[in-house]
This record gives C-alpha cells, structure tokens and sequence, in this order.
C-alpha cells in the first residue's frame, strides 16, 4: 500500500519532471512591444478650444445608442450626467479656475473636456478580459464589446488606464457600457454621431494618421490667427469654417500615453489639470502580459506553489506507524 509519504514524494518528484520537460520546450519569456495600431485605424481629434460645451455629443451618442438619460439633480428635468456610465457613453466636463472670466485661461478662466474611450492601440481592457467580449478591429482598430460573450467579471473596468468602461449593476446578467465609436452606423456609410453633430468641429472623425496630421498643423499655427476648420468628418464632406486659432498646449495628447489612442486630443490648459494625468509610454497590457509569461511560461510559476504547497504539507504530514 502506498503511503502518504510516499505519495507526496512522487507528487513532488512529478511536478519537478514536469517543469524541466516544459522549460525546455517553451524556452524563456520574453518582454513584448506594444502592438501598432491598424494602418486604416479610424478615430476622433478632440480640439478643447473649439468646444462650446453645447453638449450636443452627448444627446446624439444618447440617441443612436438607445441609452436612456441620466439625472444628477432631484428635479429630473433634463439628462444631466456627471461621468460616463454603462449607459452614458461621452460626456463634456467643465474646468473652472479663478474668476472664470476667460474661456481657456488656466488661471482665471475655464474650459471643456470630453471625456469617451479613446480605442488604445494596445487596450487593457482586451488584453485582461477573459472571454474575448473586449475585442480591438484589425482593420478599424474600434475598441468593441460583446455583451453576449461577457460574464460580467469587470476585468476590463479595473484594467483601463482611464476608467472608461463602466458596469450596469441594474442589468440581470451583468453588462458593460462604453463608447464603440459608432461602429454600427458604419455599414450604413454613417461615422460616430458625436462629430457628426458638433457644430464647431471641436469633434471631428476621420482615419487617425490624418487626424494626427490635421493636429499637428494646429499646433504649428501662431495663436490669435484665423485658419480653416473642418467640421464632421476629415475627408468627407465640406463643412469648413474659419476660425481663431488658440493658444495650444504643445501637445497631442493620446499620441504616446499608454501606446497610442485613437482619440487624440489638442487643449490650451494643461492636459493634468482637465482630468488627464501623465501616462507612461508602454502599454499596461505589454506589461502585463510579459509579466503573465514569465511566470506562467513553462509552468513555472503553477509548479512553484505546487512545490510550495508540498513542502508544507510533507512536513505536517506524521509518519504512518510502519514507517517507524
């Protein structure tokens, strides 16, 4: 008969046998780059110096996604969010500083901010969910949701750098909301219903290698200057204006942070100081992910707390009598 004892050293002798053979067929982990975005990826310029606040984002994201509105006062007379939910997918947030006397001004005045997913190129949220219910295009590089396929594990919800997901605790079955960038009105020739409406452009939708291009030639105008804005859809019709070019903070936000974003943004108050704090570089999920395949890479991390476990439990094991 087989003693405890025994079985524990085989166990161990097992486990230790297993991992030299896995080792040796998988080789090291290695640490990952963050992945490209699609050379077709299409996404929003954000340009908070055109932004009215007028929130006409936010009804038409409302709107074409059958959300319902949202109340923040006891009255109820209008939908009035105060952040993004599972069923409020874009919102405009308001800087105040000082007297407010000036739109723009970091000390004395006050600006807008939209707030949405900004479809990473490298997102979190898909690399930690476990069913595939996150998933990013490989064409588009739209950051989708499968309701059907989410177990409502709200991984995605702590992994996203910027708090974007969002789970609906009124739902039975549990369920994700955020923005998919309107890709359900693409096949009808539509774009994201946000640029759509925005009457001064300060949303505007396009492929973001131009959208990248259209910022960069903003920040290279002198401020206090009129140039040409586009409104709608870069590359789609003409719906230009002319207007006063601000006075930008020199920086495209979402161009590097976390790997790059599909949403990108162009602001004259610090980026910090409208909600969005330095990020690094490198994706979260590369980080993650060479993390994972370090220790779970050949097994050897499963096979070093079955050690572990076998260690203690030999040593609380008491000898069986004909052991003796």
């Amino acid at each position: 008969m087989t003693s405890r004892r025994n079985f524990l050293k085989g166990t161990l002798a097992g486990g230790a046998a297993a991992a030299a053979v896995s080792v040796s067929v998988s080789g090291p982990a290695c640490a990952r780059d963050n992945n490209p975005q699609p050379e077709g990826a299409l996404g929003l310029l954000y340009d908070a110096t055109l932004c009215v606040g007028c929130k006409a984002c936010v009804a038409a994201c409302k709107e074409v996604n059958g959300n319902p509105a949202e109340f923040s006062t006891p009255e109820q007379l209008w939908d009035t969010p105060l952040d993004t939910t599972a069923k409020t997918f874009n919102v405009i947030k308001m800087f105040r500083s000082g007297t407010m006397e000036t739109k723009d001004d970091p000390d004395n005045g006050y600006a807008f901010m939209k707030t949405s997913c900004l479809h990473c190129n490298d997102p979190s949220c898909v690399s930690a969910c476990p069913v595939s219910a996150m998933t990013k295009d490989p064409v588009t590089g739209i950051v989708g949701y499968d309701a059907d396929a989410c177990i409502g594990c709200r991984y995605c919800v702590a992994a996203c750098p910027f708090g974007i997901p969002k789970y609906d605790y009124s739902s039975a079955t549990g369920k994700i909301g955020k923005c998919e960038l309107c890709r359900h009105r693409l096949p009808e020739g539509k774009y994201a219903a946000c640029a759509e409406v925005c009457p001064t452009g300060a949303t505007l939708y396009g492929k973001v290698s131009d959208l990248k291009a259209e910022a960069e030639r903003r920040l290279s105008l002198k401020p206090g200057t009129k140039t040409v804005f586009q409104r709608g859809q870069l590359g789609g019709k003409d719906q230009s204006y002319e207007n006063v070019v601000g006075h930008y903070v020199q920086h495209v936000y979402g161009e590097k942070e976390v790997g790059g974003t599909q949403v990108i943004k162009l602001s004259a108050v610090p980026f910090e100081k409208v909600g969005h704090k330095p990020l690094p570089e490198r994706s979260a999920s590369s980080k993650s992910e060479t993390l994972q395949h370090t220790l779970y890479g050949g097994l050897v991390m499963p096979l070093a707390v079955l050690g572990v476990m076998t260690y203690f439990a030999k040593r609380n094991v008491k000898p069986d009598d004909d052991e003796l």
